[in-house]
């Protein structure tokens, strides 16, 4: 944000806002205080130069400095003696906005140290504690300073930054010919699916009584014949989608990818079962999973890449279980993933099952 408002006080492009940066403590501490203020990303806004205060006060009334910022006396001790550290910053009053600029980007270096003061202060109560000498206490505190100061930088600049690819343009081959791929998984498990279903009739089901296999027992073992045969179908298109398109793939990315196919598949033949435990009307049955199976595809960016959806819609659409299935398959075989979180998936899966076997043993309670 600050530097979008940067260009609209700055037309040329080789007139940066002039700032100063009084060290009245000259401490090490202090030294690399300076050296990240003048190092800030706004580098190329701002231009930073240490200077002696009388120089900035008269750059000041000359109008050619915006602001100088002062290091304090004694700041070293206040830090690590636990007293709030400030810098206290004159501004040129023919300069208004950009001394508050320049009060904006140095409220954020405080924030870091302050983030830095309260590891420091644990560690030196601690090092008292071991009767350490002055010089080994200080020694070890500055290591730490640097290191905490630098980490809750480097924190911050991981949570702001990220980088946005859509694989369906950079890479549109790989990208679709994998969406491919995943539609035919989910189509035949549609289809054996469907195939092994049939319309049963009163004879049928009264024989079936009286062998004691119930409705949840059919079910469950047409979701294990067409778990079977479309992962052995899937294992198949993957080696040869692999061979056709030159996937980068290794053997145990096969593997990842193979098992994410069979969470998926369990998760999606769950959610068909349910369809048909519920529904009686054979017609109506087979609508309804149809509408189920299409949204699955439409949702899970293998028709139309996620990014394209809105974005309040997007969030929503991760607890969908093929976007995350896809997701994960894509990161493996377009981004050469390694590790693949699976639990999203399972926790999905298991959630599915336990609903359907609610569900199951409910209606069969109820017929009785």
């Amino acid at each position: 944000m600050l530097f979008i408002i940067l260009q609209f006080f700055i037309n040329d492009e080789h007139a940066p806002i002039q700032v100063g940066i009084v060290d009245q403590d000259q401490s090490e501490e202090t030294q690399l205080v300076s050296q990240l203020i003048e190092e800030t990303p706004l580098s190329s806004f701002l231009e930073l130069r240490g200077m002696e205060e009388q120089q900035a006060i008269e750059r000041i009334e000359d109008d050619s400095l915006s602001a100088y910022i002062i290091i304090p006396k004694q700041f070293t001790e206040d830090l690590y003696q636990g007293r709030s550290v400030e810098f206290p910053i004159v501004g040129n009053p023919t300069q208004p906005a950009q001394s508050q600029l320049v009060r904006e980007l140095i409220e954020s270096v405080t924030r870091h140290i302050r983030a830095s003061q309260a590891n420091i202060l644990t560690i030196n109560y601690y090092a008292k504690q071991l009767d350490m000498d002055s010089q080994t206490r200080s020694d070890l505190l500055f290591e730490q300073f640097k290191e905490y100061f630098f980490y809750t930088i480097g924190k911050d600049r991981i949570v702001n930054e990220s980088e946005i690819s859509n694989a369906a343009t950079s890479n549109p081959l790989n990208y679709y010919s994998l969406s491919f791929w995943f539609t035919f998984v989910t189509l035949w498990l549609f289809v054996i699916y469907n195939f092994l279903s049939k319309e049963d009739t009163v004879r049928l089901k009264q024989r079936m009584k009286l062998y004691g296999v119930t409705e949840l027992q059919q079910t469950l073992a047409k979701m294990s014949v067409t778990l079977m045969v479309a992962t052995l179908f899937s294992a198949i298109a993957l080696f040869l989608f692999h061979s056709l398109f030159d996937w980068d793939m290794t053997t145990k990315d096969y593997g990842r990818v193979l098992l994410l196919s069979l969470l998926y598949s369990t998760q999606f033949l769950f959610a068909l079962g349910m369809v048909e435990i519920i529904i009686f009307s054979q017609k109506l049955r087979l609508l309804l999973q149809s509408i189920v199976s299409g949204v699955y595809l439409l949702i899970s960016g293998a028709l139309i890449p996620t990014i394209y959806f809105p974005v309040f819609f997007q969030k929503f659409i991760d607890y969908v279980p093929s976007v995350e299935a896809l997701h994960w398959v894509q990161e493996i075989v377009l981004n050469n993933r390694v590790f693949v979180d699976y639990i999203p998936l399972l926790l999905l899966t298991m959630a599915t099952t336990l609903i359907f076997i609610g569900t199951a043993i409910g209606k069969e309670r109820i017929q009785e």
